[in-house]
């Protein structure tokens, strides 16, 4: 598959009038991460959000968490320009010091298979204790997306094709939540997930 191009027709098709996930949707998603890395005792001081899109992550941590460092980046030269994103692959990118949240929010389903395997590794390089990730599965587009709503031009994995990658470097807390292995987060058994 040839690389996407994530230009300004590609932003006013899925993010103009309906889109999948709307300011509101991910202010609470991120308010429930912001307060599970808490329950865990997880200090969030710096955010990385790989595949910013429209912002609504660092826009969110700006408003409610001014103190926190942020840094969002795109591979979209039109996103990066217009929302103010570092530019950059995170199949051929791993930033040079670890953030204490990764969001990874719909991402790796547009790169080939090793381009998501040196992704994977990348966001484990960059999370120094939880990575958010969503990306759909397989079951989740015969069984869940919007297909209208939903690029659909994507890589379609199995979800044990991302566990087996993602649980060498992190521990499943389910709701798309990764805590690495090498964080110092304490999580009860039942808040781990088990293959």
């Amino acid at each position: 598959m040839p690389r996407k191009q994530f230009d300004a027709s590609y932003y006013k098709r899925f993010y103009s009038s309906t889109p999948v996930h709307s300011r509101k949707k991910v202010a609470l998603l991120a308010n429930s991460v912001h307060s599970m890395c808490a329950w865990w005792d997880v200090p969030v001081r710096s955010v990385l959000d790989v595949g910013a899109g429209l912002g609504y992550w660092r826009d969110w941590y700006a408003e409610n968490y001014p103190k926190v460092k942020r840094l969002s980046t795109d591979i979209s030269e039109h996103a990066c320009e217009k929302y103010g994103h570092e530019q950059h692959d995170i199949g051929t990118w791993a930033p040079s010091t670890k953030f204490d949240l990764v969001v990874c929010h719909g991402v790796l389903q547009y790169l080939g298979d090793k381009q998501a395997e040196a992704a994977i590794r990348n966001l484990a390089k960059a999370t120094r204790h939880v990575l958010y990730l969503e990306v759909p599965t397989k079951s989740d587009l015969r069984h869940v997306v919007d297909k209208v709503a939903t690029d659909l031009d994507i890589h379609a994995r199995t979800g044990d094709w991302y566990r087996n990658r993602l649980s060498k470097y992190f521990v499943q807390a389910g709701a798309g939540l990764w805590v690495a292995k090498s964080s110092e987060a304490v999580l009860y058994e039942l808040e781990r997930t088990k293959k």
